[in-house]
């Protein structure tokens, strides 16, 4: 095999690594941006690009000048709008994890869990009212945009301090998104289903109003009994131990970031 041969598939090798590379690394920015508002802004960015293309194409010249200083001021726009999405970038890559499985590590899923787990005991003993939507792969924007938002650090104390009655932000759910809280007093759609049991409230049509439309899990403390109730694809599971909701927790989160679906199979009162 000639030296030329060598050099030939030597860059063919490099071309196939360096497009690899390119591919993986567009793929975790998009998973570090799904459910934002970045990805309605990117696909707008999208139509621009194709716009721009076709005035070309067709020599639609003023059309394509337009576009063309549009999209060259609009670089800066686009460092300005998407700047949240950015700083998480940054951060995961500093952190050593823009590489690593998933964009919540295993034992970030553990502290949510024990997090989420600790807040619904201590509330379900006192029964305090709660409402708790952890968001997956399908984004939950548009309810979080209905409450206020607070990006703050997931923590038990942060959620019972938000379910505590009569203050500002109890009233509602709050949305889980990774390890933040991003917002409180959210509303979620509510469920029309027929086989809900008539004794439960608006907190539980809630819960099972937003897992029928999304892949969501979702945490309810009731209220009038302190009993816990998980929701997911349109099922519902009552009286939830607090070692069986760790269980589920856990179990979930890991399989979301595995990107495997499994019908649950747990005991308990099952409405839905």
């Amino acid at each position: 095999m000639s030296l030329w041969t060598h050099v030939n598939i030597l860059n063919y090798l490099t071309d196939i690594i360096d497009i690899l590379i390119v591919t993986y690394v567009i793929y975790k920015v998009i998973m570090i941006i799904r459910g934002t508002k970045a990805v309605q802004l990117a696909k707008g960015i999208l139509v621009i690009i194709a716009v721009w293309f076709l005035s070309s194409l067709f020599q639609l010249r003023t059309l394509e000048w337009i576009l063309n200083n549009a999209i060259t001021y609009g670089l800066f726009a686009i460092i300005v709008i998407f700047q949240p999405e950015l700083r998480r970038v940054l951060e995961q890559l500093g952190r050593g994890r823009l590489f690593s499985r998933g964009t919540v590590v295993e034992e970030e899923h553990k502290q949510m869990a024990e997090a989420i787990v600790k807040a619904s005991s201590y509330m379900a003993k006192r029964r305090i009212g709660a409402l708790m939507s952890i968001e997956r792969k399908t984004g939950l924007n548009d309810y979080i945009e209905t409450g206020i938002q607070l990006n703050g650090n997931l923590t038990s104390q942060l959620l019972i301090n938000i379910f505590i009655p009569n203050t500002p932000l109890h009233d509602g759910a709050v949305i889980i998104r990774g390890n933040e809280v991003a917002a409180a007093a959210c509303y979620l759609p509510l469920s029309e289903s027929p086989f809900i049991s008539k004794e439960l409230g608006t907190r539980h049509r809630a819960a099972m109003g937003v897992s029928e439309v999304t892949d969501s899990l979702t945490v309810v403390v009731s209220e009038e009994t302190g009993g816990i109730t998980v929701t997911k694809n349109g099922e519902m599971f009552r009286d939830i131990s607090e070692e069986r909701l760790k269980e589920m927790l856990q179990h979930e989160l890991d399989e979301s970031d595995n990107q495997t679906t499994i019908r649950w199979n747990w005991r308990g009162k099952h409405n839905g």
